[in-house]
């Protein structure tokens, strides 16, 4: 797992320790430091943490103009034991949406499992952002992490979305690509 950075083709656009409005605004890391765990496997420095043992993200990209952020996640989404999407939304969704955020891509592909709880937080998160005409993404989400989060019926909060090549694309036409596939899925 140490080897698994986050995707850092679109550092020059946008980096959230430099980002005056971000959470993690004039964080450092380190690159050569292993500190933090998720079950004893050291994971890259460049992860930030946001108070869950288990899951760690990287804000990838925000723009303050169109209003939307792409997160990418990775440990196991643990809402049952460590309660990870109270965390999430409380330490770094809520300062984004008193920022202006309202439509959130959340890259899952490294997400390894999903432990669920109730939907509250998730249904906050999505009354929050409602009236601006927000939406909540998980992309390219494992098989065996789907199951489970559908199970746990969240997807009433969460519209899962497959875009396997997103790494080739460009911030802004990467949420164009997501936005048209959530609008198809509305009607």
């Amino acid at each position: 797992m140490h080897e698994i950075e986050p995707f850092y083709n679109w550092i020059h656009l946008y980096n959230a320790e430099e980002d005056e409005q971000s959470p993690f605004f004039g964080i450092e890391h380190s690159e050569f430091e292993f500190s933090n765990t998720i079950y004893n496997y050291y994971i890259h420095p460049q992860w930030d943490e946001f108070g869950s043992k288990t899951l760690y993200l990287k804000i990838l990209f925000v723009d303050y103009e169109i209003n939307y952020a792409i997160i990418e996640l990775i440990g196991e989404w643990n809402d049952a034991i460590e309660n990870d999407i109270m965390q999430l939304k409380r330490e770094v969704i809520d300062l984004m949406i008193a920022k202006g955020i309202y439509k959130f891509m959340l890259l899952t592909e490294n997400v390894l499992n999903f432990h669920s709880s109730d939907t509250c937080y998730y249904e906050e998160w999505n009354e929050d952002i409602k009236e601006e005409g927000g939406w909540i993404a998980a992309i390219n989400m494992p098989e065996q992490t789907k199951y489970d989060f559908l199970g746990s019926h969240i997807n009433r909060y969460v519209t899962m979305v497959e875009t396997p090549n997103w790494r080739t694309f460009r911030p802004q036409d990467f949420f164009q690509l997501v936005d048209n596939k959530i609008l198809r899925t509305k009607f």
